[in-house]
């Protein structure tokens, strides 16, 4: 315990600048895996510099995104934590059609503990190779008081760019559109506050275990070749609020989406998690993803094709729907 006479530093004050220093050594070479042309500038200066590739474009858009990961902390490895934080963002601004350009990230803990936190951004460098988008910069932040000393959190900050024409969204969507499912790798990252309240009280065997811990898919690579010889509409990212929360999204006024369950069967992890806690369809809908990562829609003569050349992309794909018309106000009508 210091005394009033005692001569104070910001690490007696449980902040480690010289850790700090070190973390962003470590990660310099992490980020320079993910590097692309366009960035002109190296991890560590006080912003991040990116050239817009405007050559490829006549009338270039940015799509941002941020997102988290939720309390998938508490669960996940450090390892693969960093895949998740960069599949929420590179997704989402995927669903616009963009092309997810450079990422950014945040990490705040109690105690900065340098091995861990190289171990977070290992995953995020492994998430932006798998999403072809460049690390270019970051903040980390030591808060004592604010956080206990093993707590951390993250949140990640994308950025893409699609041609203004070719913006996908619900204004293309059209009556008779085919929606397409793709499988998802597990629960992703929602839903976990209910995942460990289930798992309080009940114990799962490793497989299990390894299923709902599994890393986000991230879709980038296999979506982007699609869109260059499929004429997609619209993509719905499955995410917190499951298939009935998220599908409307990209849903025209006066339609509705009718999704037949009897098309896909629930992956055992969702089965497991339906069967022990006790949790009605619907529920299950509207907080998982029920094994359906991305939703796509698209004119019905060209859905075969489209899953024909994502399972060549190595995607699990399946017709799970149609958009009718509709004068009622329920956006997601499912069928047995």
């Amino acid at each position: 315990m210091l005394n009033k006479n005692s001569s104070l530093n910001y690490k007696n004050a449980g902040v480690d600048i010289d850790a700090g220093d070190e973390l962003v050594k470590r990660i310099k070479p992490l980020a320079q895996l993910t590097v692309r042309p366009e960035v002109l500038s190296a991890v560590g200066g006080f912003g991040a510099l990116f050239e817009i590739p405007v050559e490829r474009y006549r009338q270039p858009v940015l799509v941002s995104g941020t997102d988290g990961v939720g309390t998938k902390l508490k669960l996940a490895p450090l390892d693969t934590i960093g895949i998740d934080l960069v599949a929420m963002c590179v997704n989402d601004i995927l669903t616009c059609g963009a092309e997810p350009l450079f990422f950014l990230d945040y990490y705040a803990t109690g105690k900065l503990e340098i091995t861990a936190a190289e171990r977070v951004v290992q995953g995020i460098t492994a998430g932006c190779q798998l999403a072809g988008c460049a690390l270019i910069g970051g903040e980390t932040a030591e808060m004592p008081g604010l956080y206990a000393t093993n707590d951390y959190d993250i949140a990640g900050f994308a950025v893409g760019i699609v041609e203004k024409t070719a913006i996908l969204g619900a204004n293309r969507v059209c009556v008779g559109d085919t929606l397409i499912g793709i499988a998802s790798s597990g629960p992703h990252s929602n839903g976990y506050s209910l995942i460990r309240k289930i798992l309080e009280c009940n114990e799962a065997s490793n497989e299990m275990q390894q299923a709902i811990i599994s890393p986000t898919r991230i879709y980038v690579k296999s979506i982007l070749k699609l869109l260059q010889t499929i004429e997609i509409h619209a993509i719905a990212h499955i995410t917190g609020g499951g298939i009935t929360e998220n599908l409307p999204r990209i849903l025209p006024a006066s339609t509705q989406a009718i999704i037949d369950l009897n098309s896909w069967k629930y992956p055992k992890v969702f089965e497991w998690l339906q069967l022990t806690g006790n949790i009605n369809n619907s529920e299950m809908l509207r907080v998982f993803n029920c094994g359906v990562g991305m939703i796509l829609a698209l004119p019905q003569i060209q859905a075969n094709i489209a899953i024909q050349q994502l399972s060549e992309m190595g995607e699990n794909a399946w017709i799970i729907g149609k958009v009718e018309s509709s004068i009622e106000n329920l956006p997601v009508t499912y069928i047995i």
